[in-house]
């Protein structure tokens, strides 16, 4: 089986790849869905992030408010540390958890771990192949403010503390850019698609 990382900048379009290479048959595991499942309230790590991070963070029915804790974490590295080294180990075991059974029933399958941070944590290295979805500064700046609701300042401030996307394409085995119709996208995608398929024995 194959186990490939996807991953990009903020609202470069990993998750329309990433939805993209799931209808053409690939196992695609979203880290961030991960982490909010973790976050809930009976899940891995809840009670210790509002040790940590307090009540503050809760909304009244008791439940991790994220955008509440996104706002103390992403304006401190050493809190957004902190909130990681909590968090990711139970992703991570999230994941070999659904790529086991997933191997089990399809051991010439395609997996594919959607994360935004695989390039930034090393962690791209896990895998057998890297992919990497780009488009261009201000088309991520647009897509973020409308699709989070949010003002064009706190955007900027998330963007400055993410790697650039050229530093990430790097390490990538292929780029996917988003830049162009959404047509254009879904072709790159099954030209990927394809030469993943050629790699898997």
């Amino acid at each position: 089986m194959l186990r490939v990382g996807l991953t990009g900048g903020l609202a470069s379009g990993k998750s329309f790849v990433g939805r993209a290479l799931a209808d053409l048959g690939c196992l695609l595991i979203q880290a961030d869905l991960l982490g909010r499942q973790v976050l809930e309230q009976g899940g891995e790590t809840y009670e210790a992030v509002v040790k940590t991070f307090g009540n503050q963070i809760l909304d009244p029915d008791g439940r991790i408010n994220r955008r509440r804790l996104a706002k103390i974490v992403f304006s401190d590295p050493e809190q957004l540390a902190k909130l990681n080294a909590l968090v990711h180990p139970r992703v991570k075991e999230r994941e070999r958890d659904l790529v086991d059974e997933f191997a089990r029933e399809h051991p010439d399958g395609i997996a594919v771990t959607e994360a935004a941070i695989l390039v930034e944590t090393g962690s791209y290295k896990d895998y057998d192949r890297l992919i990497v979805a780009v488009c261009r500064p201000e088309q991520q700046i647009e897509r973020s403010m409308e699709r989070d609701g949010v003002s064009r300042e706190e955007v900027l401030n998330r963007l400055s503390r993410q790697m650039p996307l050229e530093e990430k394409v790097k390490h990538a085995d292929f780029i996917i850019d988003t830049s162009g119709t959404k047509e254009d996208t879904l072709q790159q995608v099954r030209t990927v698609f394809e030469s993943l398929r050629r790699l898997n024995p």
